[in-house]
């Protein structure tokens, strides 16, 4: 008679494979510089989800609009064919969106056509508030801020995720996120 054994080997994490980062939370958080960071060590291209807002887009968040559902449909689905143009030729990319929300999230995987690994950088109010008064130059006002804070919904352990906190410096950071990505070390990338 057989009997059913189980396994007790750890499960790979389920991201692994992932060949699409994206470095995700509110304004401020370190979307940027993060993914750029990472996408330098893993010498892949690096896509700015703020290059895929429409005109209309940024024109509310410039006026402190918050924007709606509809106003970003059209937005994540560009960049996630963006994201799966961009991983064509190295095997991988790596952007930078807020993500704020699971359907965010889930409807920016389904326009990639396959598996994201979003990198959340997970910082308190106050953190954030300080890094954003201290910014020049971006369309986001301070004010959007609670209002993204309301909308963020951190991924859940279900997620394709890994979250980080972001009192480090974003160089730590990448180098620690990297240091999970073991699936992306085993080829060598043209620099």
């Amino acid at each position: 008679m057989a009997t059913s054994s189980t396994s007790t080997a750890a499960s790979p994490p389920p991201y692994e494979g992932a060949r699409i980062i994206v470095a995700m939370g509110v304004s401020s958080s370190g979307k940027t510089v993060v993914g750029e960071a990472i996408a330098r060590r893993l010498h892949a291209p690096f896509l700015d989800a703020d290059a895929y807002h429409s005109k209309a887009n940024i024109a509310k968040m410039s006026a402190g609009i918050p924007l709606t559902d509809d106003d970003r449909w059209p937005w994540l689905d560009a960049l996630g064919k963006a994201l799966h143009e961009a991983a064509a030729p190295k095997g991988v990319a790596v952007g930078a969106c807020s993500a704020l929300k699971r359907s965010y999230r889930d409807f920016l995987a389904k326009a990639a056509g396959e598996p994201v690994l979003y990198i959340y950088l997970d910082g308190s109010y106050e953190l954030i508030d300080a890094r954003i008064k201290a910014r020049k130059n971006h369309f986001m006002p301070e004010s959007l801020l609670k209002s993204q804070f309301a909308t963020l919904e951190p991924p859940a352990a279900d997620e394709n995720a890994i979250a980080v906190p972001i009192e480090d410096s974003p160089e730590k950071i990448a180098d620690n996120v990297v240091k999970k990505l073991t699936w992306l070390h085993a080829f060598k990338r043209g620099q």
